[in-house]
C-alpha cells in the first residue's frame, strides 16, 4: 500500500470546515468522518458548512464546533455574508461531494482543501487543480459512509464507524410526554420521493398486527402539509391509541422516541437512516435504490466493507433490509414512470406478511431480552 504523509507536518490543523451541502440523511452519514476528524484533532474547531433544512441532523453533535446554515438557493446578500464569514478563516476545507459550488466555498475557506472529483478528468478537471488531495468518486460501488470515510486516507487520521444522532442537550423532553405506552412501535411511512413508497394497505397490516401484539403505534413524519394530510387520512384506519407525530417533533426528539422503540419500520428515506443510528431493530423497505450504496448503517458494524449486498433481504446487527422482488430490483432509477413522483412496482407488490414476519422476529427477540 502506498504510503500517504501528513499534510499538515508541523502542526495539525487547529480550524476545519466540513463541507456538506446534501439531503438529510446524506448529512447524518458524514457523523463518522466528523468522529474520525475529532479523534484525530481533538483540540481543533469543526465547523460544518451545511443547507439550513439539515442542520437539525447534527444538533448536539459533540464533534461539531459550529454549524454554519446556508439557504439552497441562497440570495446575494446571503452569498455575500457567507463568504466574508469562512474567507480564509480555515487550515483545511473538506467537501463530501464533486459540485462546482462546494469546490468554489473550499478554495475560499482554506489553503487546504482535500475532497471528491468526478471519476472522469474532463468532467470538471479544474477541480484537480483546487485541492491538495483528492479521491475520485465511486458512484455505486461504496456504501456512502465508506466512501466519506476514504477521505481519512487523504489526512491520513484513522477511520470511524459509527454514526452519531442528534441529541436533546438540554433534558427539556421526555418521550413520555408524546408516547403513552412503555411498549411500541415506530413506522415512518412517508418518503420525501413517491418512488419510494409502500402501500397504504400494507402500512395498515402493519399497525393492526403490532396492535394485537400490544404494541402501539407512533407514525412519525415531518412538517411539510401534504405529509401531515396523508397521514392524518390514515389514522381513520390505523389501530385505536395510534399517535401522529408529524410534524410536532424536533429531529432530536424523533430520534429520542424511535431509540426507545421495540422496532421501527421505514421506507427508504432519512429518517430510517437516523433509527438505524439510534440502535433500535430497524426495518428498511427498499425497491430501486440499491443496498450496497444506501441501506442504513447498522449500529456496531466496523468493517470496511459495505454491510449489504446488491441483492435480497438481509439483516446485519440493527438493521433487517426487506427488498422488493421483482426481477428488476435494484434498478437504480427514480420508479418504473423515471421520475421521483412514479410508482414503483417492486414496492406496489411487497407483501406485508413478509414485514409482519421480520417485526414477529424482532418482538420475540425482545421478549427473550425482557424488553
Amino acid at each position: 500500500m502506498k504510503t500517504i504523509l501528513p499534510l499538515f507536518k508541523k502542526s495539525p490543523p487547529q480550524k476545519i470546515l466540513l463541507i456538506t451541502l446534501r439531503y438529510l440523511g446524506d448529512t447524518l452519514l458524514t457523523t463518522p468522518l466528523l468522529n474520525a476528524l475529532r479523534a484525530a484533532y481533538p483540540d481543533a474547531q469543526i465547523d460544518v458548512l451545511l443547507y439550513d433544512n439539515t442542520k437539525a441532523m447534527l444538533a448536539g453533535n459533540p464533534a461539531v464546533s459550529n454549524l454554519i446554515a446556508v439557504s439552497a438557493k441562497p440570495r446575494r446578500a446571503e452569498y455575500i455574508q457567507l463568504l466574508k464569514r469562512i474567507f480564509r478563516q480555515y487550515d483545511l476545507a473538506i467537501t463530501t461531494q464533486t459540485s462546482d459550488k462546494v469546490a468554489a466555498y473550499a478554495m475560499l475557506a482554506a489553503p487546504v482543501r482535500i475532497g471528491f472529483v468526478p471519476p472522469k478528468p474532463q468532467t470538471g478537471w479544474f477541480k484537480r487543480y483546487i485541492f491538495s488531495r483528492f479521491l475520485e468518486t465511486e458512484s455505486e460501488k461504496t456504501h456512502t459512509v465508506l466512501e466519506l470515510l476514504q477521505l481519512c486516507q487523504l489526512l491520513p487520521i484513522l477511520p470511524a464507524y459509527d454514526l452519531t444522532p442528534p441529541r436533546v442537550e438540554d433534558g427539556s423532553f421526555s418521550v413520555s410526554d408524546v408516547v403513552d405506552s412503555a411498549r411500541y412501535a415506530v413506522l415512518h411511512v412517508m418518503p420525501q420521493w413517491r418512488y419510494k413508497q409502500w402501500t397504504r394497505e400494507g402500512w395498515i397490516a402493519v399497525a393492526h398486527y403490532l396492535h394485537v401484539q400490544g404494541v402501539q403505534v407512533i407514525l412519525s413524519g415531518g412538517p411539510v402539509a401534504a405529509e401531515v394530510d396523508y397521514l392524518n387520512a390514515l389514522l381513520a384506519d390505523m389501530p385505536e391509541g395510534t399517535v401522529n407525530l408529524a410534524g410536532r417533533l424536533s429531529l432530536a426528539q424523533l430520534a429520542q422516541v424511535i431509540s426507545g422503540a421495540q422496532v421501527f419500520v421505514g421506507v427508504d428515506t432519512g429518517t430510517t437512516h437516523l433509527a438505524a443510528a439510534t440502535q433500535v431493530p430497524t426495518v428498511a423497505l427498499f425497491g430501486p435504490t440499491d443496498p450496497v450504496k444506501w441501506t442504513p448503517w447498522p449500529a456496531q458494524y466496523q468493517k470496511s466493507q459495505s454491510p449489504f449486498v446488491t441483492h435480497g433481504s438481509q439483516q446485519v446487527n440493527n438493521v433487517y433490509l426487506i427488498q422488493g422482488q421483482k426481477d428488476c430490483v435494484p434498478c437504480y432509477l427514480e420508479g418504473c414512470l423515471r421520475n421521483r413522483q412514479s410508482h414503483s412496482e417492486c414496492l406496489d407488490t411487497m407483501n406485508s406478511q413478509q414485514v409482519i414476519d421480520v417485526i414477529s422476529s424482532i418482538l420475540k427477540k425482545n421478549a427473550e431480552r425482557g424488553e
